[in-house]
């Protein structure tokens, strides 16, 4: 008997006769055989969220299951790619893809393949079999897939294939030059690692205060118009990861547009090539399919696996998961689910938990060393920090850089809250850091930590006192305050000099600030009035940020002394 569809409900569309399908298989839905993915079975009857717009599909068209879950086609032809998020490509459709378009029967390109084994030889999963050569910085190890190892039967001879052509046999089981992965699944590894290796993101206020591990996680929540998406850009841009996984969902349509010119625009100063040559974008935009939300998040975490497996440090970005997470509420709410709080499902904390913990720093199955960094922004709702989504994140992730309104609103970006962010790997990565030659970073951090709370309590206290009534030490205090705020916090992404700051360059700007801060303080102390210091121009030691080179140390030192050399005049 012929499955046909009874129903049509907006996205949701119920199917009977549709035998032998599972929880989240994929059905084509109609002539234009629509994707959707089965939520419901209920005696027979079985329910389908759309992955597409259901305009035109009426009761009696004809569904066909799939057999399996949503799948993401893994292989060469990724990195810099544009996709949907079913993971369809999106670079060469146009303005938009054709309803019921899979992607797949598209791709024409033929890639490089060149045998690295032989007939005979023992793989076991994750061995390699051959590589496959891009044009980009990176070449594609082709992998014996997971749960497979044996005899390898045959490996195709050195030439070009198309991305479903079979390269190799093992075992009497083809192996195909792409591979197909459930998105939902996570990808098997052999053993993860605890040893710290520090993601370098190139903004200062993160690498110096609120670190983060390679293969941790980390949320930015903010309301609107705090810089979240400038700020995981920067990231995306700057962070020495060899993958970016970037994942735009729900987001406005010209943000990503923005974010793909900008990556094909600049050059990665460590390969030479364009950033996008090492960067996924997937793109579930606002005025796209609603229903494919929820799997973009999957599609994107299931892409840095693969890239892990390939021996690569990956970092994804989600923006947002706020937007996700309504996708969530959608779905239950028009499958009958009961509502938890503000109508999330029940099982929103789950959900998100099972997304972050797809990070991590692993051992391969084949031996290799990666690892998948999650950053996720979250867009609460009139910057409400305890509604469900921001609260359940923070439960789960090891770093939170929050968004400070005001700091926004004074126009100092990035405006990350040193009073409200937070990260638990700060101890590891301090160890870290003195192993690696810095041995005065914890020593730094506790000191810019201490002095800029120290400021803000004693601003807090000026505005109702006034700031001449203080103490002249509380005076310099507020004074060291605002210097490392502007001089060292503050970044500014459109600078070529300042867009991206080296940890070396970062040290020498805060060593310069302390020691001028120093100065100060030994100076009010030996009887200098605090007048004379705030008229000073400390203009030059604020600007150093931007005139300095990435790894120009010698230029910020010289500023250094010529303003201490300033300060001895008063003495």
């Amino acid at each position: 008997m012929t499955a046909r569809v009874v129903r049509v409900s907006g996205s949701l569309v119920e199917v009977e006769q549709l035998p032998a399908v599972a929880i989240f298989d994929i059905v084509a839905l109609g002539a234009r055989r629509l994707p959707g993915e089965v939520v419901a079975i209920d005696d027979g009857l079985v329910t389908v969220q759309a992955y597409e717009d259901t305009a035109g599909l009426a009761p009696g068209a004809p569904a066909e299951s799939s057999g399996a879950p949503l799948s993401a086609r893994l292989g060469p032809g990724l990195l810099g790619g544009v996709f949907d998020g079913l993971l369809r490509p999106l670079s060469d459709a146009g303005t938009w893809l054709s309803p019921g378009a899979s992607g797949d029967s598209a791709d024409e390109h033929c890639w490089e393949f060149t045998p690295t084994t032989r007939v005979g030889v023992h793989a076991q999963s994750g061995d390699e079999l051959g590589v496959v050569t891009t044009g980009g910085p990176l070449t594609v190890p082709i992998l014996v897939p997971p749960t497979l190892d044996g005899i390898v039967d045959s490996v195709a001879a050195p030439g070009r294939y198309r991305a479903e052509a079979v390269i190799a046999s093992v075992s009497g089981t083809a192996v195909p030059l792409s591979e197909r992965w459930p998105v939902r699944r996570p990808r098997p590894s052999r053993t993860r690692i605890d040893d710290v290796e520090v993601l370098h993101t190139g903004q200062r206020v993160l690498d110096m205060l609120f670190p983060i591990a390679r293969g941790s996680t980390a949320a930015v929540p903010g309301g609107f118009g705090t810089g979240k998406t400038m700020l995981l850009q920067q990231i995306a841009k700057w962070c020495d990861a060899d993958v970016i996984v970037y994942v735009g969902c729900g987001e406005r349509g010209n943000e990503m547009a923005d974010v793909v010119q900008d990556l094909a625009s600049l050059t990665d100063p460590r390969t030479g090539h364009p950033l996008a040559a090492r960067t996924v974008v997937i793109a579930n935009t606002s005025n796209m399919a609603l229903m494919a939300r929820e799997s973009s998040i999957y599609s994107g975490v299931t892409v840095a696996e693969y890239f892990r497996d390939l021996g690569h440090h990956v970092v994804v970005i989600a923006d947002s998961t706020s937007r996700w997470a309504e996708a969530l509420r959608e779905f239950a709410s028009r499958s009958g689910e009961l509502p938890a709080e503000e109508g999330y499902p029940a099982d929103l904390a789950s959900a998100l938990a099972a997304f972050y913990e797809r990070s991590g720093q692993v051992v391969t199955l084949g031996g290799r060393r990666g690892s998948v960094t999650i950053v996720g922004a979250v867009s609460p709702s009139g910057g409400d920090m305890s509604e469900p989504v921001t609260a359940q994140t923070l439960r789960f992730v090891r770093a939170v850089w929050s968004l400070d309104r005001d700091l926004a609103y004074a126009r100092h970006y990035p405006a990350v809250a040193w009073s409200g962010s937070f990260s638990t790997d700060t101890v590891a990565i301090a160890a870290r850091r003195a192993r690696d030659g810095d041995p005065g970073w914890t020593r730094r951090r506790a000191r810019i930590s201490s002095l800029l709370a120290d400021a803000d309590r004693l601003d807090a206290l000026a505005e109702l006192v006034g700031r001449h009534s203080m103490p002249a030490a509380e005076r310099v205090v507020m004074l060291g305050g605002r210097l490392l705020r502007e001089g060292v916090l503050q970044q500014s992404a459109l600078s070529d000099n300042d867009g991206f700051c080296s940890a070396a360059k970062g040290a020498a700007l805060a060593d310069a600030v302390l020691a001028v801060i120093d100065r100060c303080t030994s100076l009010v102390d030996a009887g200098v009035e605090a007048d004379a210091l705030e008229a000073v121009d400390f203009g030059p030691l604020v600007q150093a940020r931007e005139e300095a080179g990435p790894d120009d140390l010698d230029r910020v030192e010289r500023i250094r002394d010529d303003m201490l050399a300033r300060l001895e005049e008063l003495s």
